[in-house]
C-alpha cells in the first residue's frame, strides 16, 4: 500500500471530492478518492434497505477499481453495529472477530473502520466503511476526513430520497386529479393558473356537451387572471358592468370553437362580463375547488424544484424564491446564527426579487419565536416595514410563518421564514412546505459548513489563520500569467524568525504557536492591501507583491524589517525578534512559480549568512543553485552506485592515550568535482530526502568493514561510533532497523551518536527510542553537546551514556574563558549524571593536558590522528590477534 497523503493534501483532495455532491457519480467518486488519500484497499458506501436487516452498496471500491454494487445481510457483520449508529474501529483481526461475515472472509480484510450515515432526525440511513488487507492505521486527520465524508454521503442520500419522494408525490397528485369525478385537467406552469376541463354544466358555457369534448378531443379551458394583470385585462374588455363592484376572480373562458368569453365570479355564480348574465349557478364552486387543487399542486412543484435545484452559491436564493412562489408570500428568508445574539441571512427575497443579505439582532424578531418554538405562526401589530430592493415603497408585512433549522445533532442553526402583507392564505399548506424545505435547507447548511471546514483545513494555516503553502502556490500560479499579461513585475519575499527554535525548545510549542499568531498579525498590519501574505511552515512566511515598480522590493524589505523594531506581545510577555529576509522577482529571476519560489529560498539562505539578514537574489546565486542541483543528482548516483567511502578517526582514552574505538565518517570523491566536503553534501542529502538512504548505507558498510577486520584476524578495541541523523531518529522502529543493517555484528561493537538538536525535536518520543536502542545493546552518545537547547530534565531521562563536547568549544578553550567555562561545566555535569565525556577537535598537546586536568575521559582530533580509509586505519591502528597460548 502507498503511504497516506499529507494532512493538507488530504483535505484539499476531499474538498475536490465533495465539490459536486449532486453529481450522479458522487458516491463512486467519493469511494475512489477516499481509497487513494487514506491508502486503504476497500471502501464502500451502503444504504439501509426497508427491512433494516439488509444493506445495498451505493458504491463499492476494492483493490484499485470500482466493483459492481451488491446487497448483503447485516447479521454477524461489523456493519450491523455501525447501522445501530455506533462507529466501529477494528485496527486488526476483524475477520477473526466476525467469522460469519462472508465478505470479510472473501477479500481477506484485516482492519475495518465504519461510520453511520444519519438522517436529519438521527436515524441511520446507511454506512461508510473503509477496510485494509493489513492492520489499519489512519493519518492524524483520518477520523475527521471520514466523519465529514460520512455526513456528506448521508446528506446526499437524503437529498436523493427526498427528490424521489417528491417525484412520486407529484405523480400521485396527477393521477388523483385526473380521476376526480367528471374532471380531466392539464396544468400549464406559468404565471397564470390554467385548467383544461370537461365538466358537468360545461355545455352552458362552451356550447358543447362533455361527450363531444371528450370524443372529439376538442379543448375548452378556463384561465384565472393573475391579480397583477387585471388592469391589463380590463383594458382589453368592455367590463363596465363590473366596474365599481367587488369581485374575487376574473377568468378568460375559451370555447372549443375558439371564442373568448370573459367571466367573473359573483358568489357561487359565473357572470358574463359583457352582458352581466348569470351563466351557470353553482359552477364556480367546481372551478374554485379545482383552482385550490391546482394551487396545492403548484406548491408541490415549486417545493420539488427547490429541493432538486443544483447546489452552489445561488442555491439558497433559488430555494427562497421557489418558497415564496409556492406560498404566495411577499417576503422569504433563510437565516443562520452569526453569533449567539444575532442572525445573518443566507438569502432574502422581497416582492419576488433577491435582496442583499443582512445581519440583525435575534431579539424581537419572528426568528426569535421560530427558534424558541421550532415552528411558529404570528402577526405583527403594528405592521413591520420591509425595504424593497432598489427603489420603491417598502412592504408592510402583517403576518409570518417560520420553521427552525436544526443540525443533524438537533442543535438550532437558523430559521426559514415567509412573511405576508396580508394574512397567510393557507397556514396548513405553508407549514407543510416549510417542513419539507427546512430539512433540505438544514442539510445544505451543514454541507456548506463542512465544505468551509475542509477549505479551512486544506488551505488555511490553523495556527495563524493565514493562507498556507498550498494556497500560496495556487495563488502564485494564477497571478504570474496575469502579471505577464499586464507586463508588470511581481516580487516574492520570504521571511523567517531568527532563533525561533530556541524559543520553541525552551518555552514550549504552545507559547511558540502564540508567538507565531502574534507575528502573523504584525505582518498582516504591515502589508499593503494588494500584497498576498501566507505562512509556509514553521517560522517561515511569504509575501507576494504584484505590480512591482523600480525600487519597490528594497523598500518592502525595509518595511518588514522595521515592523519588528518594536517588541511583539504574546503569551503574557514581550518578545524582541529579528528576521531574515530573502527576495526574488518575476520575470527577472524566474519564469515559473516553482522557480521563483526556489530563487527566494536561495536568497533567504544567503540572508542567514549575511550580517544584515537580508538578501535579494542575483545571477551568482542562480549559478550556486544550479551547482547544488547538479551536486544533488551526482550524490544520488554515487549513493546508488556505491561510490561513497568510509573513513575512520581514532578515539583515544585520555589517561592511557590508547585506542578505544573510532568514529565513522562518510567521504565522497567525485570524478568531476574531486573531494566534496561533508559540510556540503550531508545538508544537501537532508534537503533532497537522501539522508535516510545515506544513513542506511553508512550503517551497513561500517558493519561490513568491522567484519572484514575480524576476518583478517585484526583486533578492534572498543566500538565504532556512527552518526544517526535527525530524520533517522524520527523512526520509532530505529532499533530494529539498526539490527537489520548491522546483522552479523554484536551490538556492543556499535555506538550510535545522536545530535542534541535532533532528539530535541520530540524529546518525549526520543526517550522511548533511546530506551529501546539501549535495551537492544547499543551504546548511545549525545553528539555536539552544548550547541543545542536540551533540558537537563530530559537529559536525565535519555538512555545515553556519553556526552561529546563540540569542537567549537574545544578549539578556543585556552584563549576564550567563556569556552573554557562551558567545557568545565559539561564535564562536571556529565560526571554528576554518571556519563562519559569525549572532547572533539583536539589539535594540540596543550588542549589535551587541559582536558585531562578537567577530568575529560576521551578525546579525538588531528593531534591523535586524522581520518583514514579502512585499510590505512587497520595498518596504522589495529594489531593482529594474539595467537592462542599452548
Amino acid at each position: 500500500m502507498k503511504p497516506p497523503v499529507a494532512a493538507e493534501e488530504v483535505f484539499r483532495q476531499l474538498a475536490d471530492s465533495l465539490a459536486f455532491n449532486n453529481s450522479p457519480d458522487f458516491f463512486s467518486d467519493l469511494v475512489a478518492r477516499l481509497a487513494r488519500i487514506l491508502a486503504v484497499d476497500h471502501v464502500l458506501i451502503s444504504e439501509v434497505l426497508d427491512d433494516r436487516g439488509r444493506v445495498r452498496t451505493l458504491a463499492n471500491w476494492s483493490e484499485g477499481q470500482l466493483r459492481d454494487n451488491l446487497s448483503y445481510s447485516l447479521a454477524g457483520t461489523p456493519c450491523e453495529k455501525v447501522v445501530a449508529a455506533k462507529p466501529c474501529f477494528y485496527p486488526s483481526g476483524v475477520s477473526q472477530i466476525f467469522p460469519e461475515d462472508e465478505l470479510l472472509q472473501l477479500i481477506g480484510v484485516e482492519g475495518y473502520l465504519g461510520l453511520p450515515m444519519l438522517a436529519l432526525d438521527g436515524t441511520p440511513v446507511g454506512l461508510l466503511a473503509i477496510m485494509s488487507n493489513a492492520p489499519l492505521s489512519l493519518p492524524s486527520v483520518g477520523e475527521e476526513v471520514l466523519r465529514i465524508a460520512a455526513a456528506q454521503a448521508g446528506s446526499e442520500l437524503g437529498r436523493r430520497r427526498a427528490e424521489k419522494s417528491l417525484v412520486e408525490s407529484e405523480r400521485r397528485l396527477h393521477t388523483l386529479m385526473n380521476h376526480l369525478p367528471g374532471m380531466a385537467y392539464r396544468c400549464r406552469n406559468d404565471q397564470y393558473w390554467t385548467m383544461e376541463f370537461v365538466s358537468q354544466g360545461a355545455q352552458e358555457l362552451t356550447g358543447y356537451r362533455p361527450e363531444e369534448l371528450e370524443g372529439n378531443r376538442r379543448v375548452a379551458y378556463v384561465e384565472l387572471i393573475h391579480p397583477a394583470d387585471r388592469d391589463r385585462v380590463f383594458d382589453q374588455v368592455q367590463a363596465s358592468v363590473v366596474i365599481g363592484k367587488p369581485y374575487h376572480c376574473i377568468y378568460r373562458l375559451v370555447t372549443a370553437t375558439g371564442q373568448i368569453r370573459w367571466v367573473w365570479e359573483q358568489g357561487q355564480s359565473v357572470t358574463d362580463v359583457d352582458t352581466g348574465d348569470v351563466l351557470l349557478e353553482g359552477f364556480i364552486c367546481d372551478i374554485t375547488e379545482q383552482h385550490e387543487s391546482e394551487r396545492v399542486q403548484e406548491a408541490v412543484i415549486q417545493t420539488a424544484t427547490a429541493i432538486t435545484s443544483r447546489l452552489g452559491d445561488d442555491y439558497f436564493p433559488q430555494l427562497v424564491q421557489h418558497l415564496t412562489r409556492a406560498l404566495n408570500a411577499d417576503v422569504g428568508l433563510i437565516a443562520t446564527f452569526y453569533n449567539e445574539d444575532s442572525l445573518e441571512t443566507q438569502a432574502l427575497v422581497v416582492a419576488g426579487e433577491v435582496a442583499d443579505n443582512i445581519r440583525y439582532t435575534l431579539a424581537d424578531t419572528p426568528c426569535h419565536e421560530v427558534i424558541e418554538q421550532g415552528e411558529c405562526v404570528g402577526h405583527f401589530d403594528p405592521p413591520r416595514s420591509i425595504p424593497r430592493p432598489g427603489k420603491g415603497e417598502p412592504l408592510l408585512v402583517h403576518s409570518y410563518v417560520g420553521r427552525r433549522l436544526d443540525s443533524a445533532s438537533g442543535e438550532p442553526i437558523g430559521s426559514l421564514t415567509v412573511l405576508y402583507c396580508n394574512p397567510a392564505p393557507d397556514l396548513k399548506l405553508a407549514t407543510s412546505v416549510l417542513r419539507i424545505l427546512a430539512a433540505g435547507a438544514a442539510a445544505e447548511l451543514e454541507r456548506q459548513s463542512n465544505d468551509r471546514r475542509i477549505q479551512q483545513l486544506a488551505y488555511v494555516d490553523g495556527t495563524t489563520g493565514l493562507p498556507n503553502r498550498i494556497r500560496f502556490m495556487d495563488w502564485l500560479n494564477e497571478e504570474l500569467p496575469r502579471s505577464e499579461g499586464r507586463g508588470s513585475a511581481l516580487g516574492l519575499i520570504f521571511l523567517d524568525l531568527k532563533r525561533f527554535k530556541e524559543i520553541n525548545d525552551v518555552l514550549g510549542h504552545d507559547i511558540g504557536d502564540q508567538l507565531l499568531a502574534a507575528v502573523a498579525m504584525r505582518l498582516d498590519q504591515s502589508r499593503r492591501p494588494e500584497e498576498f501574505l501566507a505562512r509556509l511552515s514553521g517560522d517561515e512566511f511569504a509575501f507576494a507583491l504584484p505590480d512591482l515598480g523600480r525600487g519597490d522590493l528594497p523598500r518592502a524589505i525595509e518595511r518588514f524589517r522595521v515592523a519588528f523594531a518594536a517588541p511583539i506581545w504574546a503569551a503574557g510577555r514581550d518578545f524582541k525578534l529579528a528576521v531574515n529576509l530573502g527576495a526574488a522577482q518575476f520575470p527577472q529571476d524566474a519564469r515559473s512559480a516553482a522557480d521563483l519560489f526556489q530563487c527566494a529560498s536561495v536568497a533567504i539562505h544567503q540572508a542567514k549568512r549575511s550580517d544584515d539578514g537580508a538578501c535579494v537574489f542575483d545571477i551568482a546565486m542562480a549559478e550556486t543553485l544550479n551547482h547544488r542541483r547538479a551536486l544533488a543528482e551526482r550524490l544520488a548516483e554515487a549513493l546508488r552506485d556505491d561510490l561513497l567511502l568510509l573513513h575512520f578517526q581514532p578515539v583515544m582514552d585520555l589517561a592511557s592515550e590508547t585506542l578505544i574505538g573510532a568514529e565513522v565518517l562518510c567521504r565522497w570523491y567525485d570524478e568531476q568535482w574531486g573531494w566534496v566536503s561533508p559540510a556540503q553534501f550531508i545538508p544537501l542529502a537532508e534537503e533532497r530526502g537522501l539522508i535516510i538512504d545515506l544513513g542506511d548505507w553508512v550503517l551497513r558498510t561500517a558493519a561490513l568493514q568491522l567484519q572484514t577486520w575480524q576476518a583478517q584476524g585484526l583486533v578492534f578495541p572498543g566500538r565504532l561510533s556512527i552518526n544517526i541523523s535527525a530524520q533517522q531518529f524520527g523512526d520509532p522502529g530505529l532499533a530494529d532497523r539498526v539490527a537489520l543493517l548491522t546483522r552479523g555484528v554484536e551490538p556492543h561493537f556499535i555506538g550510535l551518536e545522536l545530535t542534541e538538536s535532533g532528539f530535541m525535536r520530540d524529546p518525549d518520543g526520543a526517550v522511548g527510542i533511546t530506551e529501546r536502542l539501549r535495551s537492544a545493546g547499543y551504546v548511545l552518545s549525545i553528539d555536539d553537546f552544548g550547541t543545542g537547547y536540551s533540558s537537563l530534565s530530559y537529559l536525565r531521562r535519555f538512555a545515553a551514556d556519553t556526552l561529546k563536547i563540540d569542537m567549537s568549544f574545544v578549539r578556543d578553550m585556552l584563549e576564550n574563558s567563556h569556552d573554557y567555562t562551558i567545557v568545565t561545566t559539561i564535564v562536571a555535569m556529565a560526571h554528576s549524571l554518571g556519563m562519559t565525556t569525549v572532547a572533539e577537535g583536539v589539535e594540540s598537546r596543550e588542549q589535551a593536558d587541559a582536558l585531562a586536568r578537567l577530568g575529560c575521559d576521551r578525546v579525538q582530533g588531528f593531534y591523535y590522528g586524522r581520518p583514514l580509509d579502512g585499510d590505512a586505519f587497520a595498518e596504522r591502528w589495529l594489531a593482529d590477534e594474539e595467537p592462542p597460548r599452548s
